[in-house]
């Protein structure tokens, strides 16, 4: 038995000749759709990708990947450019997933006949260039032309309130992620590494930003203290530091009482923070916010933090759920 997610193409969807089980139609968080399907037995999935929150940033399909058997679903593109965009389409292919269309009809025959490799490889750019943080031009398929970075992921780490601690918080995840990933860090016009004695935290003007990149093409992950909005476009995704302190709160928004209209959507981190679960959901319904994830104060010489690598798995990086020094995933700690 089958399952479909629809959204905008709910109606072709439903004219489909195959045996359904569950039928569920609107806009779904990828985090969504893996606890409605986690434990949940189908044969294939026919998901339409309008039903996929910021379905046309490539990083919300890297993390369904994650979450799902993508061999079992079956992806309906739309017509929007930056989903039939080279790049967009390569990316899909890097990452593993090969059932695609555009064509409602194709859908039956991809059920029985699952495409490989082969039949997609028209679609794998290698040398594909993209424009990062999903800012992509939509008017045609240029995407940019900063070049080799697919398959990677660039994290930023960036403070909303002044002195959250972006620089010691990237310094933190790079020495719990260089356990499972090939990573490296870097800030821009800043001196703050030198204090770590780390080889792998590099500090470099923003310059020499593109040329990095390149040079460190096959790193897994980059971390980028970010302190601007250009160096924040060429971010994958970026995490906002807030220190939920009464003064630094009083501060923010006195400097700007529209900032969390701004941080709509984005990942909201408490940072060096003594809330309870209790306060952060007093904190959400004062700034009408969304806070994503709550790190208390921590030691910061220790080498294996749980607060953090469960930071980690949420934000993603899947290795540590099978991490053996580490607890389960954790939102609020």
């Amino acid at each position: 038995m089958n399952v479909i997610v629809s959204n905008k193409y709910q109606t072709l969807l439903s004219n489909l000749n195959i045996d359904v089980i569950k039928n569920i139609n609107g806009v779904f968080t990828v985090e969504d759709l893996a606890v409605q399907f986690k434990n949940f037995f189908f044969n294939k999935m026919i998901l339409d990708i309008t039903a996929l929150e910021n379905y046309e940033e490539i990083n919300t399909i890297q993390k369904l990947s994650v979450s799902l058997d993508m061999s079992k679903v079956i992806l309906l593109l739309d017509d929007s450019p930056v989903v039939n965009s080279a790049v967009y389409l390569s990316q899909l292919v890097s990452m593993g997933i090969y059932n695609f269309t555009k064509n409602v009809d194709a859908i039956t025959f991809l059920m029985d006949n699952p495409n490989t490799y082969k039949d997609v490889a028209k679609f794998h750019q290698l040398n594909a260039s993209y424009e990062p943080n999903g800012q992509n031009n939509r008017n045609n398929n240029n995407m940019g032309n900063k070049e080799g970075f697919i398959g990677q992921r660039i994290l930023g780490v960036r403070n909303v309130t002044d002195h959250a601690g972006s620089t010691t918080l990237t310094y933190i995840l790079k020495k719990h992620l260089e356990r499972l990933y090939k990573v490296k860090a870097i800030e821009i016009e800043k001196r703050d590494f030198q204090f770590f004695n780390d080889q792998e935290c590099s500090s470099i003007k923003q310059y020499e930003l593109d040329n990095y990149l390149k040079r460190n093409s096959d790193a897994e992950v980059i971390l980028i203290d970010v302190e601007n909005d250009e160096v924040a476009s060429y971010c994958h995704d970026i995490i906002y530091l807030i220190e939920p302190g009464i003064i630094q709160l009083n501060r923010l928004i006195r400097d700007d009482n529209r900032i969390f209209e701004k941080l709509e959507g984005k990942k909201i981190v408490l940072n060096r923070s003594i809330l309870t679960s209790n306060d952060v959901s007093d904190f959400e319904k004062e700034s009408g916010s969304k806070v994503f994830y709550n790190i208390p104060c921590i030691d910061d010489k220790q080498d294996n933090i749980k607060e953090i690598s469960d930071f980690l798995l949420a934000l993603g990086f899947t290795r540590f759920n099978d991490d053996d020094d580490n607890g389960g995933f954790g939102i609020f700690r």
